[in-house]
Order: C-alpha cells, then structure tokens, then sequence
C-alpha cells in the first residue's frame, strides 16, 4: 500500500500472490545459500515496486518500506525475535530493525516484528493492535484468519495471547476431508438459509466436542437436512463457535479486527452468543495496520 503519511490515507494498493510461504519455497527451489536470502527477498520486492511504480505512473524512490508480519520470522527475510509479552499497546518497545536504503534498493526498510507469551506467538497482529489504540481498561482484540488470534490488553499493555487454528482447520475439513464432498463453497450470508446454517453450527460448535459435531456435516449431507452450500456455513459457525466459546461468558469489551467476508461470519456468531445483550465493535484492518506501521515508524523517525 503506498500511504500518504500526514493523512495516514492510503492512496493506492495493490494485492500479489507471492505471500511468504510462496517465496520461501521459491528460495529452496532455488538452492542459493542461506546467506543471500536476504536479497533473494528483496530481488522479489523489487520486481513488484517497480510494477507498482509503472501502474502508479508515480516515482517511489526515497520513500519508506515498513514490513511487519511473517517477513520477520524463519520463514521470511529476516529472523527477528520476538517480543516477549507484556508489551505496550503504543508499540514503543516493540523488536525492529532498520536496514538502510543502498543504491540496489532506494528504500529505508523497517521490519516491525512479533510477540510471544511461553507458549503462542504472532506475527503482524501486534502492529494491527497498535493501530487501534486500545484504552487502558481490559479488552480482548480478535483477528480471524488462518490462524485466529485472541489478545488480552490490560492497563495499556498486552498480556496474553491465544491461537486458534480455525481458518486452518476449515480449509483442511472442507478440502482435504470425507466432509469435502459434503460442502460446496458459496457466497456470502445474503441467502437467510446460509445465515441460519451458520447460527446453527455456531450453536453446536458452542456446546460440543468438535471431533464428533464435525462428523455432522457429513450427516447433514446424508439425511437431507441441510445443503452443501448451506453445510458450508454450517462447518465455518462450528468452528467459530468452538473458537469463541472460551470467551463468550466474559465481562471484557470485545474487539473484532478484519476487513474480509469472516468479519460478517464472526460479526453473525456474537450475536449468538451474547443474544444481542452485549455489541461487538469491529475495525477495519486495512485502516488498522497503516495505523500501526505509521505510529510506529514515527517514533522511530523522531
């Protein structure tokens, strides 16, 4: 995304499918040394500031790159170590590193890294946080996805962090499963039929025991109670239902940070759970991470 910093408006962006994991499998294709991995990278990055730049019609040189997420882990350009919880919802003693603008790359990086408790950790949602300027009193911020994750903020810091693996599992269930056959992937929740499958699996997914209420899919499929459109909803709601059902009887102010279709899907589970006693209030990511890059690379500029 390239930002306008006075504004913190994003002028422009532009979506690619080289993610982390992709490149690093490109890297070990390669067979070049652990060394050059580095500008492997940043030959990648390349490429796409320069197609960015012609789409653009808009010089880029000179200006900053800010990278937070998994770019900082075992996987990406840099290992950097993990914050250790707790830490300051402001970012201020967030791990980053500066590596300087060179006549190869005209750009200053700042690599934002993660945090970890003593047993989960996350990468980019740290900086996600930071752009949603959490108050002093105790919340939970949830960021759905592949793996979702649960922060504890208490007193301006953050002192925990919980990981559930509920877009993982969805994907393995609905693609690589007996269940595959009983699901076909369908839009959005604008059909009262998906809507209702999706309460109903959240229902489930609330009070049951996953390894057997998943079988219930296939179940559904077999006697005709639901259809494999509506399965799919039905299979996304036991799964959120099993995510959140930890957090349900919480007295803590909930946060829901996403800008995807899970935000419905998860905004249609609360009220669920909370029966419309209690609101959930949302952030957009995209608003959230520019927010946290920018804070964040301000007091480093200082």
């Amino acid at each position: 995304m390239l930002v306008e910093i006075a504004a913190a408006r994003i002028i422009a962006g532009e979506n690619s499918d080289h993610g982390i994991a992709k490149v690093f499998e490109l890297w070990k294709q390669s067979g070049e040394p652990e060394d050059v991995r580095f500008f492997f990278y940043l030959n990648i990055l390349r490429q796409h500031i320069d197609a960015f730049r012609k789409k653009l019609n808009f010089p880029l040189d000179g200006l900053p790159l800010v990278i937070s997420g998994m770019a900082c882990s075992t996987l990406g350009m840099i290992d950097l170590p993990y914050k250790e919880v707790p830490f300051s919802t402001d970012g201020s003693d967030l791990v980053t590193k500066l590596v300087a603008a060179s006549e190869d790359f005209r750009h200053d990086i700042i690599f934002i890294s993660g945090a970890k408790t003593g047993n989960d950790a996350m990468r980019g949602e740290e900086t996600l946080l930071v752009g949603c300027f959490p108050n002093e009193q105790e919340q939970v911020f949830i960021f759905p996805g592949t793996h979702s994750k649960h922060v504890t903020v208490k007193n301006g810091n953050v002192v925990d962090i919980k990981t559930y693996m509920t877009g993982e599992f969805f994907e393995l269930l609905s693609a690589k499963s007996i269940l595959s056959a009983s699901i076909e992937k369908t839009a959005g929740l604008n059909n009262e039929k998906n809507k209702k499958a999706l309460e109903s699996g959240v229902k489930e997914g609330l009070h049951s025991n996953l390894l057997n209420s998943s079988f219930k899919v296939r179940t559904n499929y077999l006697f005709h109670k639901l259809s494999r459109q509506e399965n799919y909803h039905y299979l996304s709601g036991l799964l959120i239902g099993s995510e959140i059902k930890e957090i349900a009887g919480h007295d803590s102010d909930i946060t829901l940070v996403s800008n995807s279709h899970l935000r419905s899907h998860y905004e249609v589970a609360f009220n669920v759970v909370m029966n419309k006693t209690r609101s959930v209030k949302t952030q957009n990511a995209d608003e959230a991470i520019v927010a946290g890059q920018l804070k964040i690379l301000s007091r480093l500029l200082s």
